[in-house]
């Protein structure tokens, strides 16, 4: 085993214990804390806000600035193989735009959502859990393309098919619904979790049909 070898398996062994970190986190915002806050009393909550939450959001962020980190290294080692295909492409866009959702939308709105620095916590504690459930949403179909990468679709597809393209704008919409947009379907657990599995199977039926 050379060193480029050694070098791409400890990138996917970070990837994995990262990005399990990252996602975990993710669904325990989404489907637990998030419902717990809503049922805490006053002083749990207030204790919760202070101590758990920004203990959990340092681990959040950072899980997913290593997740995407050791994604790049993968990535390029993919590209300089010339096995890049459709799927991986997608997969790649979705886990990057949910990184940036992390550090350009949620922590900052987090900040201010829980009193760590002044603003409009409403409001802001809005904005990150529109942006959360879209991270939420994407979670599923991003995980399902990374794995179909290399099993599904041919490969040095260039700048890719027609069917990406499609894919990537659907992509593209909802990450501009997450910016400013609505909740819709993904107000509750339920409604993100069916959402997710729904788009999966939308971007499939795109990546194999269009």
């Amino acid at each position: 085993m050379d060193i480029m070898e050694i070098i791409n398996f400890l990138a996917r062994w970070g990837h994995l214990l990262f990005g399990m970190t990252w996602i975990g986190l993710l669904y325990y915002f989404n489907f637990i804390q998030g419902g717990y806050f809503k049922q805490a009393t006053p002083e749990a909550l207030s204790d919760a806000k202070k101590h758990l939450a920004p203990a959990a959001l340092w681990w959040f962020r950072w899980g997913a600035m290593f997740t995407f980190l050791t994604g790049l290294v993968l990535l390029m080692g993919v590209t300089k193989m010339n096995v890049l295909n459709d799927y991986i492409v997608v997969g790649a866009v979705m886990g990057t735009l949910m990184f940036l959702n992390v550090w350009l939308i949620i922590w900052p709105n987090q900040k201010i959502a829980l009193g760590m620095v002044e603003g409009d916590g409403p409001a802001a504690g809005a904005k990150a859990l529109l942006a959360s459930r879209t991270n939420t949403l994407f979670s599923g179909p991003m995980a399902f393309f990374m794995m179909a990468g290399p099993h599904f679709g041919g490969y040095g597809l260039g700048w890719g098919s027609t069917a990406m393209w499609v894919a990537l704008a659907i992509v593209a919409a909802l990450e501009v619904n997450a910016v400013a947009g609505k909740q819709g379907t993904m107000t509750t657990v339920r409604g993100v979790i069916t959402s997710s599995l729904v788009l999966t199977a939308v971007l499939v039926a795109v990546l194999k049909l269009v």
